[in-house]
């Protein structure tokens, strides 16, 4: 992983985004180191898309500065472009072409010349495990595929940065671990990544750091565990031997630990806030003295989906949702609204 400098990725000073009378975007604050990974967390709507297509130069600021690369987005949009790439929500590739096709076109509309294009589409298709899909049109692969071969149509030259615009965004498990380990590899080749996401367990998996935006604001800043340490020490998950103990038990727990029990779907478990983790054993005590058998019980950190619980009032999107979620954010106007790919 590469050794982050003085001089950030990218860093915004009070970034504002209007579109009419709705500010998508409200004095954004931040400041990105260059290295690893750096993930945005919000519900769609919240602006995440927005903060990325000003930083990508594809909207202007309307108030604020922002500078990307050391390239102020006013003055140098030019130079920026030169620098980075953009993965949108939805794959910017011609269905038509095969997979080949498509990147040879990117490669030379980038300049390179027609078999410098092919070798490096060939080279592109066999990292991201697409080699035997090659010749197949576009609209004959998976979803998952489409999003590795739009990714790697924004590596055909190697970025400084790459924004990742909700990567993931409606496609299978498997799929997302593949996008995962891709979005590690580059990391480790030096590329800085700027990931927006609304999927909690990817922004845990992956960003080095995090900034959560609701309303177009950022509302917390940090690692996943220094968010997690804000709403408490840890969580009491406890399974007890007979669900007829179960009410009993979580009598027990909330006077204990003075917190709130929640009754998992599970008829033998409970889970307990902690705000002190020197109570949990006090707890066990107390479930042992009233001649109540526990079959298991683990102490862990409070999820980012408590998290986001306690920072907006709201429970994140689950990824339950995800065609649902697949539609672009509903940030503001028409020019938000298009979708555009950086190479």
């Amino acid at each position: 992983m590469s050794v982050p400098t003085a001089d950030p990725a990218v860093e915004t000073r009070g970034l504002v985004k209007r579109f009419g009378d709705n500010t998508a975007v409200d004095g954004v604050d931040l400041s990105i180191s260059r290295g690893g990974i750096y993930g945005v967390l919000g519900p769609n709507g919240a602006g995440k898309t927005t903060v990325i297509r000003m930083l990508a130069t594809l909207l202007r600021p309307d108030g604020g500065e922002a500078r990307v690369l050391g390239h102020d987005v006013f003055a140098e949009p030019a130079t920026i472009r030169e620098k980075i790439a953009l993965t949108g929500q939805f794959a910017s590739l011609d269905e038509d072409l095969t997979g080949i096709e498509n990147l040879v076109l990117l490669g030379r509309l980038l300049g390179f010349p027609g078999r410098t294009a092919r070798r490096r589409g060939h080279e592109l298709l066999e990292a991201f495990g697409l080699a035997e899909a090659a010749g197949r049109q576009v609209k004959k692969y998976s979803g998952g595929m489409r999003r590795r071969l739009d990714i790697a149509g924004s590596l055909l030259v190697t970025p400084e940065l790459i924004f990742l615009d909700e990567p993931t965004t409606g496609i299978d498990p498997r799929s997302r671990n593949q996008v995962w380990d891709i979005i590690r590899t580059l990391v480790g080749a030096g590329t800085t990544v700027l990931l927006t996401t609304q999927y909690l367990e990817e922004a845990d998996q992956l960003a080095d750091r995090l900034a959560v935006i609701d309303h177009g604001r950022v509302i917390a800043e940090g690692t996943p565990g220094q968010l997690k340490a804000q709403v408490g020490s840890g969580a009491l998950t406890v399974r007890v031997v007979e669900p007829a103990d179960r009410e009993q038990a979580a009598e027990l727990l909330a006077r204990t630990i003075e917190a709130e029990v929640t009754r998992e779907p599970d008829p033998t478990a409970l889970t307990a806030r902690l705000n002190e983790r020197s109570r949990a054993a006090a707890a066990l005590s107390a479930l042992e003295e009233a001649h109540i058998d526990v079959e298991t019980f683990a102490l862990g950190q409070p999820s980012l989906d408590e998290v986001f619980l306690a920072l907006t009032g709201h429970r994140a999107e689950h990824e339950g949702e995800e065609e649902g979620a697949a539609a672009d954010e509903t940030d503001g106007g028409p020019d938000d609204q298009a979708e555009a790919t950086i190479r």
